[in-house]
């Protein structure tokens, strides 16, 4: 727990030092066709962090597997987050993240409880463990995401030094 704390606590500071202040262009920034901008990314956090990880984390403590996870609803930061200034979605991203991490330290989680087991409607069983190693990796997913979107903004520009830049050129190291 306290190693995926660690990330999840950074999260929100990460992604502010990144994209606060920066002009709307990079903002609205994407890598084409229906792919995300680092403003999706930040109300699609938003959004799980009022209906994924600390509630999904509840249902497992609280009713197992015999109570499904409500469906998760990927895409509605594009309604929800529709008109809003980014600084004013980092500041309720972080405000809701040290909700989530308080309340997940009042769950009063066990070693024994990450075993515990739920049932996701597309994944079937899963347990604790899984949702909450989840949590970070998904953060750090869109951290990466964030970072990638900014950089092929100079995927042009770069010339020659692109076959260098993984970020940009999408070639593993």
């Amino acid at each position: 727990m306290e190693d995926a704390t660690a990330i999840l606590a950074r999260t929100p500071a990460t992604l502010d030092a990144m994209l606060r202040g920066l002009p709307d262009g990079w903002i609205a920034a994407h890598e084409g066709g229906e792919t995300w901008s680092p403003f999706d990314v930040i109300g699609h956090l938003i959004h799980g962090e009022r209906t994924d990880w600390v509630p999904r984390a509840r249902i497992i403590l609280e009713h197992g597997e015999a109570r499904p996870f409500e469906t998760f609803d990927r895409f509605a930061q594009f309604a929800t987050s529709e008109g809003r200034p980014l600084p004013s979605l980092l500041d309720e991203f972080a405000a809701a993240r040290q909700t989530s991490l308080r309340d997940l330290v009042a769950l009063g989680v066990t070693i024994a409880d990450l075993d515990r087991r739920g049932r996701h409607p597309l994944l079937g069983v899963v347990t604790l463990r899984q949702l909450l190693a989840t949590w970070v990796a998904h953060d750090l997913d869109h951290v990466v995401q964030v970072s990638r979107v900014l950089a092929r903004q100079y995927s042009d520009e770069v010339g020659p030094w692109q076959a260098y830049l993984r970020i940009i050129s999408g070639t593993q190291g």
